[in-house]
């Protein structure tokens, strides 16, 4: 069952364990409730047909039900809630983990509003199926056929009269599975689609201010969610439907039960008590199943965030081993690349970087100079050939080891909506002492930062403003020119002080006089 877990909802060993526990003492649960019934049977039977016994001996019945029940209700809760919980938080810190060791190439090709749903999202979904479902369901089907067994031993007309209607109202479940995961999956995909539109809508309201193009655009986006709202009202109307007539069929049971025994005791085949008993357990079974059919529902309705998750965690990492590197000549051995399989970028590539030298790659615009430095940075893995870096291909070497030495400054700059001093810092981060002793570094000082950006040329524009160094820049420094930011980025680079420095057309928004002063 451990493994099932595991590999059925993506789990962590100790999330598939703990799943696994819970399941049990629902199990157990539902096994005790069978408690309380036998003492009702035992009552109804000395109360309404006379057959006297010991007062002491439901005394004592009770007493153990009760504390069996409490024992099992409370691990129980603790297994289904605190240990789900714990592995919402693992599942989560798994997928972050598992994005960080991915190769840029994994983020090209993927929708960034997926991931931050799978992030956010898709497993709080799971989470809220492992702590109220996927227990519940799975013990319900280890208990079904103890269950029916029970019944079917003490009388089998009784005991199918309960099964078969349970059973067919329980298929009803899995028969509509397939098609309400195919809308779900739409309907995720056009609100996705949504979202996007959304965003260049209001962009564009900010850009233009032409009123034709303006409702032209508002009217697609009214279509757009009207038809995500059709969608979305199949995705709710499937699963109502199914419950519904499931619902109807459980409640069958409870008749053809009383039918067929009334049929039985008119012909002396069973006691009335038989009859009091077999319409007690099917009413148990009935609840347990009621529970069970809306756990379903929610377990075929996290199937698409249970694959998202999926793809994340068993994505190709980028592999290699931490590695010291003592020279830094880069050599490209008849290198090949692709960012899709039908279209080559570089093909047959081979030259040799010095260290202390400074290579220049010419080209015209596409003929893959920018793709040559994502191979080198290992923002992306080559095809075919070698990269070496002091003779050791870059594939073998860690992706941390690899960014220690390497800096990187490329056309598109990055910021954060903090102020400047922390921008530039992000070149030499804060970092615990553990890592610090490690990677052999160590936080960046205000005087560091200070001469990384004179270095970069900073400084004219950082005094003219309000806070200076500390002046806040706004969403990927949107206070600041293009070129403000892309001297901000090259501080950056400086401030690391790697061996390997790589720079990808940093003039393209600077002047002549800031070009010649870098």
């Amino acid at each position: 069952m451990k493994n099932y877990y595991k590999k059925r909802y993506a789990l962590s060993e100790q999330g598939a364990k703990n799943l696994t526990k819970a399941t049990i003492y629902c199990f157990l649960t539902y096994c005790i409730n069978l408690g309380p019934m036998m003492i009702l049977m035992g009552l109804i039977n000395q109360l309404v047909l006379g057959n006297v016994s010991s007062t002491l001996q439901y005394i004592v019945m009770a007493i153990l039900t009760l504390i069996f029940m409490y024992i099992l209700l409370s691990e129980e809760y603790v297994s289904l809630y605190n240990s789900t919980y714990k592995e919402s938080a693992n599942l989560r810190k798994g997928i972050a983990e598992n994005l960080a060791q991915l190769p840029l190439a994994y983020f090209s090709k993927h929708d960034l509003s997926d991931l931050s749903q799978t992030i956010m999202s898709d497993v709080e979904r799971v989470e809220h199926s492992m702590s109220h479902s996927i227990p519940k369901v799975v013990a319900m089907w280890l208990f079904f056929p103890l269950m029916g067994l029970i019944m079917l031993i003490g009388n089998w007309k009784l005991g199918l009269a309960a099964i078969i209607p349970t059973l067919l109202s329980f298929m009803i479940n899995p028969l509509a599975k397939q098609k309400e995961v195919s809308e779900y999956s739409r309907y995720f995909n056009v609100l996705r689609d949504n979202s996007e539109l959304f965003q260049e809508t209001i962009e564009l309201q900010q850009e233009i201010s032409s009123f034709n193009q303006s409702e032209k655009v508002k009217k697609t986006l009214y279509e757009k969610m009207e038809e995500s709202e059709r969608i979305h009202l199949k995705v709710e109307v499937l699963p109502m439907l199914a419950v519904g007539i499931s619902s109807s069929l459980s409640y069958i049971s409870l008749a053809v039960v009383l039918a067929v025994g009334i049929q039985l005791l008119i012909h002396n085949e069973i006691s009335l008590l038989y009859l009091i008993g077999y319409l007690i357990g099917a009413i148990k079974v009935k609840e347990l199943f009621d529970v069970s059919r809306e756990g379903m529902t929610e377990m075929s309705y996290i199937e698409p965030a249970i694959v998202r998750i999926k793809e994340i965690k068993n994505a190709a990492l980028q592999e290699g081993k931490d590695t010291d590197l003592s020279s830094y000549d880069i050599e490209f051995k008849n290198v090949s690349f692709a960012y899709n399989e039908d279209a080559k970028v570089l093909k047959g590539v081979s030259f040799v970087a010095k260290q202390g030298e400074v290579t220049a790659l010419v080209g015209i615009s596409g003929s893959g100079k920018t793709s040559v430095l994502r191979l080198i940075s290992r923002l992306y893995d080559y095809d075919t050939g070698s990269i070496l870096i002091d003779g050791k291909d870059i594939k073998n070497i860690s992706t941390e080891s690899l960014f220690k030495n390497v800096s990187i400054v490329f056309q598109d700059v990055i910021l954060f909506n903090s102020s400047i001093k922390d921008n530039i810092r992000i070149g030499k981060k804060d970092a615990s002492d553990e890592e610090n002793i490690r990677l052999g570094r160590e936080s960046a000082t205000d005087e560091e930062v200070k001469e990384a950006a004179v270095l970069a040329n900073c400084t004219d524009f950082i005094e003219k403003l309000p806070d200076g160094f500390n002046t806040l820049i706004g969403e990927n420094g949107a206070e600041l020119s293009g070129g403000e930011r892309q001297r901000i980025s090259i501080a950056r680079a400086f401030l690391k002080d790697a061996p390997v420095l790589i720079l990808d057309e940093i003039s393209a928004t600077l002047d002549v006089d800031n070009e010649k002063k870098i």
